[in-house]
C-alpha cells in the first residue's frame, strides 16, 4: 500500500486475485452491486491507450457510487465531488492481475473541515469487502 506521505496512512488498497483479467473485473461489477453500489461506468484505459498507438497490458478502471454515501458527502464539502465515485482499478503486471481501490478515508484527510471521517471509514469498509469479495 501507498501512503499519501502527509500521515503515513496508506491510501490504496491493493490485491493480486488467481482469476483472469476479464473473470476479476466481473466479479468487481457484480460485488459492487451486492454491497448496494451502483457502477457508473467502467473505463477501458488499455483499449483507449491502443486506439492511440500506446499498447500495454489489460487495465480497467470500475466507478462505483452508493446514492447514500455520495449524497451525504457532497451535502458536507461539494468540492469532495473531485474524488467521486469510488475507483476500483483492474490491471495486469508482469502476468499477473491485480484490484486496487483508492481508500475513502483519504478523502476525509483532504477535506479535513468537512467532517466526513465516519462516513469516509464506513464507506471504506465496504469498498475493501468489494474488493476482497471479487479477488475470491
Amino acid at each position: 500500500m501507498a501512503n499519501n506521505g502527509t500521515n503515513n496512512k496508506p491510501i490504496e488498497y491493493t490485491v493480486e486475485t488467481a482469476k483472469a483479467f476479464d473473470d476479476a473485473v466481473s466479479a468487481v461489477e457484480k460485488a459492487a452491486t451486492q454491497h448496494g453500489f451502483r457502477v457508473l461506468h467502467t473505463h477501458d484505459i488499455a483499449g483507449t491507450l491502443a486506439e492511440k498507438g500506446f499498447p500495454r497490458d489489460p487495465i480497467k478502471i470500475i466507478e462505483i457510487c452508493n446514492a447514500r454515501f455520495a449524497s451525504e458527502v457532497l451535502q458536507k464539502d461539494v468540492k469532495t465531488a473531485l474524488m467521486l465515485p469510488c475507483p476500483i482499478t483492474v490491471y495486469v503486471d508482469r502476468g499477473k492481475t491485480y484490484l486496487s481501490t483508492m481508500l475513502p478515508e483519504v478523502i476525509a484527510s483532504f477535506y479535513p473541515e468537512a467532517g466526513i471521517e465516519n462516513l469516509a471509514a464506513e464507506v471504506q469498509k465496504i469498498v475493501v469487502a468489494i474488493v476482497n469479495q471479487a479477488k475470491g
